[in-house]
């Protein structure tokens, strides 16, 4: 069973390396469907997997400065009471059928919202670029920063209770409100945000004893060397060919959470 849990790290891992998507989408669904595992454990098992993963390209985004610290700190500002009064609200919740169905249905509407950024990223973008100059743009521009620390909150809650959230979703929110960062500099802003965020949300259920300590190690080795590939075949392939395929992958899962549940 090792071998199994760190072939699906490999797996995974090739994929966020040729796709920069689907870490915690992927990973926790295959946990629970293809292994079994119980909702709460991968959920949390994830969260520290994701940021062990993502750790590196951080700090790489972080040394050739393309991480808008400011945003960052607005984000956490929201995300880290909100993954907290999360995890207040699991530990009291009582009953770990309870749980799990929330936990169930969480994941499921957090990839689909995830497959609709994936689909429409870059229409997304377009569509907010042409705003610039004009009055509601101008408007927007002052409730940014509010706007900014609700959305933190909305991801620590989304990201707590399913894993998913942190990457392509948190992204696409980050294009809605900043449109003139480059890309390079939204995905570094939002991976390192993504860090924290799943380093406290892991670490609270952690201190729950939600986290299967083997299982983690397991992932972790399988997914090094799959990044590594992943990253290499990628620069090879199409984002319009990816993204459609990735797009439908996850509404196709996320579906199949929110009707089981």
């Amino acid at each position: 069973m090792e071998i199994a849990y760190s072939f699906a790290g490999l797996v995974v891992g090739f994929i966020v390396g040729l796709t920069g998507i689907g870490g915690g989408a992927l990973m926790t669904p295959i946990l629970i469907v293809v292994f079994g595992i119980p909702p709460v454990t991968a959920v949390s098992t994830d969260l520290l997997y994701a940021a062990i993963t993502k750790f590196g390209g951080s700090i790489s985004y972080a040394r050739k400065k393309l991480v808008e610290w400011q945003v960052v700190f607005l984000l956490l500002g929201g995300s880290i009471p909100g993954s907290l009064l999360t995890l207040n609200y699991l530990d009291g919740l009582g009953g770990l059928e309870k749980v799990e169905s929330l936990m169930n249905i969480t994941l499921g509407i957090s990839l689909v919202l995830t497959s609709v950024a994936v689909f429409f990223r870059a229409r997304i973008r377009a569509s907010v670029v042409k705003l610039e100059g004009t009055r509601f743009e101008k408007h927007g521009r002052r409730y940014r920063p509010c706007v900014t620390l609700l959305m933190g909150i909305l991801l620590g809650g989304l990201v707590t209770l399913s894993s998913v959230g942190a990457g392509a979703l948190g992204t696409a929110m980050l294009i809605l409100l900043y449109p003139r960062m480059t890309m390079q500099t939204l995905v570094g802003t939002d991976l390192v945000h993504a860090v924290v965020l799943t380093s406290v949300a892991g670490a609270g259920h952690y201190g729950m004893g939600n986290v299967d300590l083997w299982l983690l190690l397991c992932l972790v080795v399988g997914s090094l060397p799959g990044v590594f590939l992943g990253s290499h075949f990628g620069s090879k392939l199409s984002p319009r060919v990816i993204q459609p395929i990735m797009g439908t992958l996850l509404l196709a899962i996320g579906m199949r959470f929110v009707l089981a549940g």
